[in-house]
């Protein structure tokens, strides 16, 4: 029997691409899409994307969607404990394996192999060392469509929120700027593709500027300063909206 394993999910074109890409190599079944979700504001973390839409692109995708709320301002003791209590849960529901959508960045692929090896669960990488320029143009010529949701604003300002994530938008890019933003310069939430039931409509709303917490705080006090070197406090955030 092919192992069970757990999509770790953002709702972006990394997710939504390697994805596609187990589904149709057929080596795993998939027990749901996991997203670590803001308890306060229903969003996804870091993304700032609503908890409908990502309900509504979960089933889209014909797949059961498991958020995990967590509390505002979490600490990376709070966020990993609470990380190992979800997959010991799944553990127990026959999950072998944890599937990521993570590029090039070797610290952040050891932080999570060494997370799931603590409760015995092994992490998969289905586009790992892969050129990110090829990666996008598997990712359209799939059919796959995406609004950028969320830029960095150290290295993009506010008009590249709400964008639709196309050759055009990758081609104004900054050069310092990774193409498929995995240095966390862009975030993205994919709404139609080859493996979507039918799209999900959705409509920009407002553009706003979003601080996260003061540069002054540690790993040990924010569980979001463990994300790679271009994090930084400030976000331009794109709300998008149910159409």
């Amino acid at each position: 029997m092919k192992p069970l394993a757990i999509f770790n999910w953002s709702g972006g074109k990394d997710s939504a691409l390697a994805l596609h890409r187990i589904q149709h190599q057929q080596d795993f079944r998939l027990h749901a899409l996991f997203t670590t979700v803001s308890e306060a504001h229903q969003r996804v973390t870091m993304h700032g994307v609503r908890t409908q839409l990502m309900q509504a692109q979960a089933s889209a995708l014909g797949l059961p969607w498991q958020p995990l709320s967590l509390p505002e301002g979490a600490s990376m003791p709070v966020y990993n404990q609470a990380m190992a209590q979800a997959w010991n849960r799944f553990k127990t529901e026959g999950v072998t394996h944890g599937i990521f959508g993570d590029l090039y960045l070797e610290d952040l692929r050891q932080y999570r192999e060494e997370q799931l090896a603590a409760v015995a669960i092994k992490a998969a990488f289905p586009l790992w060392g892969e050129e990110p320029g090829a990666l996008l143009e598997e990712f359209w010529r799939a059919g796959f469509k995406a609004k950028v949701v969320c830029v960095n604003g150290m290295h993009l300002d506010a008009t590249f929120a709400g964008r639709e994530l196309d050759e055009a938008f990758v081609k104004d890019l900054p050069a310092h700027v990774d193409p498929c933003g995995e240095n966390g310069e862009y975030h993205s939430f994919v709404y139609d593709g080859p493996n979507f039931r039918e799209p999900v409509p959705v409509q920009l709303g407002e553009v706003v500027f979003r601080s996260y917490a003061p540069a002054t705080q540690t790993a040990e006090d924010d569980c979001f300063a463990a994300t790679p070197a271009a994090y930084d406090t400030g976000f331009w955030f794109c709300d998008l909206l149910p159409a």
